[in-house]
């Protein structure tokens, strides 16, 4: 994984947005998984169901741990060491993709979901939040040459993970609110980013144009989607 903020020329306007993510990033997911994993034993919170959900915790970590040690790499200017480091973040994606998929699976098909929601039809939040994080890291790997393309995509990339944690933050407003208060949250999060990037460079760039729109049309068409017979049948066949 890599996010080079480092522009050709000793441009340096936009850095300081990618270091108040790196910073923002791990804090909302330690608040946000703090009562459920990471401080679970202060919390006495139910005993999490099996090996796999400790991978899950593990990889998901590692790239939020990736993702800091990238920011401040380029921040540095050690762009060599995140270049090299850049190799092992694509092996890392990949797992993330592939983990989340089936720690999501396995988690509809022991009937666990929000309350009020079936295991079936919330399945695909996450389903859909590892499809636009493949879309975005992909599509970042696919220009990681092309610098001001690569590291917008790899900002949102991280933006759209803020979803869950946010969900998870004991707050009434987020407890009563379901997918309107975390996704809402999530896209303040987004819009943020672009505002900040489109004062300072005196233009929207297209990644954050189409990046955006990628992430936010996302959500309310996975709750669409949620209630058909199609998507029924096509979790159904998951679980099996």
């Amino acid at each position: 994984m890599a996010v080079n903020a480092t522009i050709k020329g000793g441009r340096t306007r936009d850095r300081r947005l990618y270091i108040w993510v790196a910073v923002f990033f791990p804090i909302i997911v330690l608040i946000g998984f703090a009562r459920t994993y990471y401080l679970k034993g202060l919390f006495g919170t139910p005993a999490l169901p099996g090996l796999l959900v400790h991978l899950h915790g593990l990889v998901m970590t590692s790239w939020v741990v990736l993702f800091v040690v990238q920011v401040s790499l380029v921040a540095s200017r050690r762009t060599r060491m995140h270049e090299r480091l850049g190799v092992g973040g694509a092996i890392l994606a990949a797992l993330v993709v592939l983990v989340s998929v089936i720690t999501a699976i396995a988690a509809a098909s022991r009937g666990s979901a929000p309350p009020g929601v079936g295991p079936l039809q919330f399945l695909v939040v996450p389903l859909g939040d590892m499809l636009v994080f493949a879309v975005l890291v992909g599509t970042a790997l696919y220009f990681r040459r092309r610098l001001e393309t690569h590291k917008r995509l790899m900002l949102l990339a991280a933006v759209n993970l803020l979803g869950p944690a946010f969900a998870r933050i004991p707050l009434s407003f987020i407890e009563t609110g379901g997918p309107l208060a975390f996704y809402g949250l999530t896209d303040l999060c987004v819009l943020a980013c672009v505002a900040f990037d489109t004062y300072k460079n005196r233009r929207l760039h297209p990644v954050f144009l189409w990046g955006t729109l990628l992430v936010v049309a996302s959500q309310p068409l996975r709750i669409m989607l949620a209630g058909t017979d199609t998507w029924m049948r096509f979790a159904t066949w998951l679980v099996m």
